[in-house]
């Protein structure tokens, strides 16, 4: 089930995202505070990707559920494929379909924590970014004022561990939209995007 979001120029909807740090530590110190220090994305999104001037609201990394979901259907799939086989064969090599389906489930698992391990969503005062990659890191980076529409998604797995997704919507029709998948507390970082949207519209920032 999907929920659309609330309309961005909503004038309820209050600010709650504030600086990590005082101005005077700069941008890199509150994405490296925020995030963890010791990620190497923290450090690229620092030295490379932020601006002058520019002030990190939010830097978060998917739920360590995110490990679990995003392997759950090819694990589910093996295990099946492994039991259908043990039954099939009279149960006759229970031990090498068990090693079989173990050794690939652990290495799903295993790919799972590198994914997380590299993807980290990012909300300046100007710009959504999300950073994700294994072996070279994809940059989404959307300005605050070119995005039209946010959406809150919701499927039945991540609310059964308290997780949401969030789809970002961007103005133009041909650059893709984004999705910060499988975070916690979705409601409360929508809120927070959703506030920072409409005061880079109302200020007149967000680099349009």
């Amino acid at each position: 089930m999907q929920k659309d979001s609330e309309p961005l120029n909503d004038p309820h909807l209050k600010a709650t995202a504030t600086p990590l740090h005082p101005a005077e530590a700069g941008p890199a110190a509150a994405a490296a505070a925020q995030a963890d220090q010791a990620t190497p994305l923290a450090a690229i999104l620092s030295a490379h990707l932020l601006r002058d001037g520019e002030v990190v609201l939010l830097a978060i990394k998917p739920s360590v559920w995110f490990i679990f979901l995003s392997s759950a259907s090819f694990n589910g799939a093996v295990l099946l494929a492994s039991l259908a086989l043990a039954v099939i064969e009279h149960h006759r090599h229970d031990r090498l379909y068990l090693e079989t389906a173990v050794f690939f489930i652990g290495g799903r698992l295993m790919w799972a924590v590198l994914q997380w391990m590299g993807r980290l969503y990012v909300l300046t005062d100007m710009r959504v970014l999300r950073l994700a990659g294994v072996f070279s890191i994809d940059v989404f980076d959307c300005p605050l004022r070119k995005i039209v529409r946010t959406r809150l998604v919701s499927r039945f797995r991540e609310k059964l561990v308290l997780t949401g997704s969030i789809e970002i919507i961007p103005k133009d029709e041909t650059v893709p939209s984004d999705i910060w998948q499988t975070i916690a507390k979705p409601k409360l970082i929508h809120q927070r995007l959703v506030a920072a949207i409409n005061r880079a519209r109302q200020s007149g920032t967000g680099l349009e």
